[in-house]
């Protein structure tokens, strides 16, 4: 292959960096969103901003817990913080990536022992009503 060919292809010295530096910041943002926990404050924000408590409640976990996610990711940009008072809400700063997560979905599904078609379908159904009831507001 010619070198001409090569750059036209993305493949030639002056797209590689770039290339690595794009696939780095992928898998650090992956990295950071990879965990159980995460996921589903990413899926209970796609609804829009929630306080640590509400988030607390409905996720069912530890406040300190939910603080530490919530302070990773809104320090890798994932997250956005708003206070009223004592209160802090956060948000999506890209909510798409709430609907990035349903839709992959999609690769578990016959992958994993003990959960079924119908659990992937419930978990999918039940965070796209979350966002169809926010886009509805």
């Amino acid at each position: 292959m010619s070198e001409n060919n090569k750059k036209d292809r993305g493949q030639g010295e002056t797209h590689m960096p770039k290339r690595q530096l794009v696939a780095k910041e992928l898998a650090e943002m992956l990295r950071v969103i990879a965990h159980p926990d995460r996921i589903r404050i990413i899926e209970e924000l796609r609804a829009g901003e929630c306080d640590v408590n509400s988030l607390v409640d409905t996720l069912e976990l530890p406040g300190p817990r939910v603080s530490q996610h919530l302070g990773l990711m809104r320090l890798h940009g994932i997250l956005e913080e708003r206070r009223d008072g004592r209160r802090h809400f956060y948000s999506l700063v890209h909510p798409e990536i709430a609907a990035w997560i349903i839709e992959g979905l999609s690769f578990i599904e016959g992958r994993i022992r003990g959960l079924s078609q119908s659990d992937i379908k419930t978990a999918r159904r039940l965070w796209s009503v979350s966002q169809r009831n926010n886009s509805s507001n």
